[in-house]
């Protein structure tokens, strides 16, 4: 979905109102006690938040099911469904994949280690009177079977992590069985929480607060759902690619570099940087690297040229380091909840600050200011 930048730079301008002293204070409490708030119930809001996140994508979908004359419930029942047919089929196909790369990947690090050793320590020697690998390659070895036999592989692994705390394994469970709850019931009855806020702005500023809740509507689902797409898109680009080259972590790079992508351009260099050192590892020679490169220009080609025009628009989507800097705020101020928000609330700050811009550039403060020259005298 792109957004017309005239209509933008209208409803911006229509929705440009004064608000009273009483407005802004209580405007401003709110937005501290939503503050406060989000950083006091972080450790409980994931579910919340991702549930909401999904009831908010999945909304047209059921929007159009009732539209075909189907009733809420059984719209959300369908929804349901077919992203549980999707997630169930991807985990039977993915998972396995996964496990014999991560298992080769384990397994060769005593191999990679002993090639760093053979063909970079001297040089790190030469230079600079270091080497970093300096240490006994045989202990390295048993350990990494040790540990590995002891978890029984990585699922094994994994598995004792989490239940070595019994508070830690409750939340987990807990929280994944609450985010589809959440998701459920927000997305049945999106429309008429939609409409409880609504009746609770006041009078004089609906028409105005509702020109500014459409924009940001358009701009933010616009955003998610194309960058979601991109995001799939991109990693089964990479991850095919890397597969015709013959890279044996060639779905474990895919799946790494389309989860970056979330970040235009993030997605490129973390995944261009993996493959070439797995290439490098793996054949030790530079006409696969050449291969890694082909395979990640074309994606990167295919998202500047198609994908993003297509899914997202260039008008729309947020500067890449705005998108950096919002997630890294987002994490150090809230954690985890914070990277959820962080996006969102980038893409939403965004048309407002588009608001403010143009706001701005109507004010009578503007046009007293272009048309003043350096004496402080009127410009004829």
């Amino acid at each position: 979905m792109v957004v017309d930048d005239e209509i933008i730079e209208r409803s911006a301008l229509e929705a440009g109102f004064q608000l009273s002293t009483l407005q802004k204070t209580f405007a401003l409490l709110l937005l501290f006690a939503t503050l406060v708030a989000v950083y006091l119930l972080q450790p409980i809001l994931t579910p919340f938040l991702v549930g909401i996140g999904l009831a908010y994508l999945g909304d047209p979908v059921v929007d159009r099911l009732e539209a075909w004359g189907t009733s809420r419930t059984v719209g959300v029942l369908v929804v349901f469904l077919v992203f549980l047919v999707l997630l169930v089929g991807a985990l039977l196909v993915l998972l396995p994949v996964l496990f014999r790369e991560v298992s080769s990947l384990i397994s060769d690090i005593p191999a990679f280690v002993l090639w760093l050793q053979q063909t970079t320590s001297p040089l790190l020697l030469e230079y600079f009177g270091v080497d970093p690998f300096s240490f006994n390659l045989d202990g390295l070895k048993s350990r990494l079977a040790q540990n590995w036999q002891q978890a029984g592989g990585l699922v094994g692994k994994i598995i004792s992590e989490v239940t070595a705390s019994g508070v830690v394994l409750i939340t987990t469970i807990a929280n994944i069985a609450l985010t589809p709850v959440v998701a459920f019931y927000m997305l049945r009855d999106w429309d008429l929480v939609v409409g409880r806020i609504s009746e609770m702005i006041p009078r004089d500023l609906t028409s105005k607060v509702s020109s500014l809740a459409r924009e940001c509507d358009e701009v933010l689902s616009a955003f998610l759902r194309g960058q979601m797409l991109i995001m799939i898109i991109l990693g089964c680009i990479y991850a095919g690619g890397l597969m015709v080259v013959g890279l044996k972590l060639a779905l474990l790079i895919g799946l790494l570099a389309g989860l970056a992508s979330v970040v235009p351009y993030l997605g490129f260099f973390v995944g261009i940087t993996a493959a070439g050192l797995a290439s490098v590892f793996q054949f030790q020679d530079g006409v696969h690297l050449i291969y890694v490169a082909i395979v990640f220009g074309i994606g990167q080609l295919l998202e500047g040229v198609v994908l993003t025009p297509l899914l997202v628009g260039d008008r729309i989507g947020l500067h890449p380091v705005a998108v950096i800097f919002a997630v890294l705020a987002g994490g150090q101020l809230f954690g985890f909840v914070g990277v959820l928000l962080a996006l969102p609330l980038a893409a939403v700050i965004m048309v407002f600050v588009r608001h403010l811009h143009l706001s701005y550039m109507k004010s009578e403060y503007y046009d007293v200011a272009k048309n003043t020259n350096d004496d402080g005298e009127q410009a004829p």
